[in-house]
């Protein structure tokens, strides 16, 4: 079985290598990857971390580029690709433009398609924009669905998807989240940027992470965030550690609103085992990413959610994450309270999986083939 493994930003990335070097052990299994380069920097930095090197790199990002433009440029690049290739199933994942355009050219070309954290919803085609309809559009093209939650399976089934089509593994995140902290904790390992981290950030304080990229939080949500902020880095028991999108309606925002100021650390965007390290240092973890929701609760982090809405219901119902809106009362409000009073979770099960996701996915394969 041949099989092509595509995706274009940093969070596929991360949750697409385990499958990767899963199926890299397999026999009978021929493994590619192509990139569309959705995010270019970004995306870099988790291929050489986690030792990929793409057969095809498309290498599409432009400056100021639109979601029309970049989706006419993945169906038209990937076309090419997949002719040539001639896979019998291609791998996406999630909700990214990548995902939806390259499902939709393989389906075009009669190419099988693994959805690989498929049925997550939150059923608000705004939020996230344009995620949401991303994911529903995808599962309307798969013909193989990897879930990562009961939640997930159900939402997937109720648009009816038949059962037999669907498999559910956990998140492939945790399986990447465990590898990257095993890695990171061997005393030989040495990462210059988790080192300047470790130099630069004081010991004896709570650290609240944040960070932010989502649409929907463009203009007054991220002003909000950061008027909370300011209020926040005020307590002198706190510092706040803020890696920096490099989208300009982010950065732009961020940096005339909070750049020198006290307790408060704006940093470039984090490679993927410093933000992990990061992660583990941090008492409580502000942001818009669904991923970092997933991640949190492995690492016993509470998570504050800058959104009104979330495809992650699993966390908010275990009491591992909190979605607190954008509101500048409700963020420092919520921040306080879980400075003052927050000691540990009551359990420590991660409802989005246990690290064997990977195993699963790659374990249906070799069953369709023998």
């Amino acid at each position: 079985m041949k099989i092509l493994l595509c995706f274009g930003t940093r969070p596929e990335a991360i949750k697409m290598a385990p499958v990767y070097h899963q199926l890299k052990k397999q026999q009978g299994i021929e493994v590619e990857v192509c990139v569309t380069a959705q995010h270019r920097e970004m995306l870099d930095q988790v291929l050489d971390f986690f030792e990929i090197v793409p057969e095809y790199d498309l290498d599409l990002m432009q400056p100021n580029q639109t979601l029309n433009s970049l989706s006419a440029l993945i169906l038209s690049n990937i076309d090419i690709v997949l002719k040539e290739v001639k896979p019998d199933l291609v791998l996406v994942h999630g909700d990214t433009t990548t995902s939806s355009m390259v499902a939709l050219a393989a389906f075009h070309l009669g190419i099988r398609i693994g959805h690989i954290e498929a049925g997550l919803r939150s059923f608000n085609k705004q939020a996230p924009f344009p995620e949401e309809l991303n994911r529903q559009f995808t599962t309307k093209l798969a013909d193989i669905h990897f879930t990562p939650t009961s939640v997930a399976t159900q939402n997937v089934l109720n648009e009816g998807i038949p059962f037999q089509s669907i498999v559910q593994t956990g998140n492939t995140v945790i399986d990447a989240l465990l590898w990257t902290c095993d890695k990171i904790s061997y005393e030989a390992y040495s990462h210059p940027e988790i080192e300047l981290l470790k130099n630069s950030l004081p010991k004896d304080k709570k650290i609240v992470l944040v960070t932010g990229h989502r649409r929907e939080n463009y203009g007054s949500g991220f002003e909000n965030l950061c008027e909370a902020l300011l209020t926040i880095a005020k307590r002198e028991d706190v510092s706040i550690v803020y890696p920096v999108h490099l989208n300009p309606n982010v950065q732009d925002m961020v940096r005339e609103k909070l750049a020198n100021k006290q307790n408060i650390y704006l940093i470039p965007p984090s490679s993927y085992p410093a933000f992990v390290w990061l992660m583990q240092q941090s008492f409580l973890i502000v942001t818009d990413s669904g991923g970092i929701q997933e991640e949190a609760p492995s690492l016993g982090k509470p998570v504050l959610v800058t959104r009104t809405i979330s495809e992650r219901p699993e966390g908010v119902a275990a009491g591992f994450s909190k979605i607190i809106g954008s509101e500048k009362e409700n963020i420092e409000k919520s921040i306080v309270q879980l400075l003052e009073n927050f000691s540990g979770f009551d359990t420590v099960e991660n409802p989005y999986g246990d690290g064997n996701a990977s195993h699963k996915i790659v374990n249906y394969l070799i069953n369709i083939i023998k």
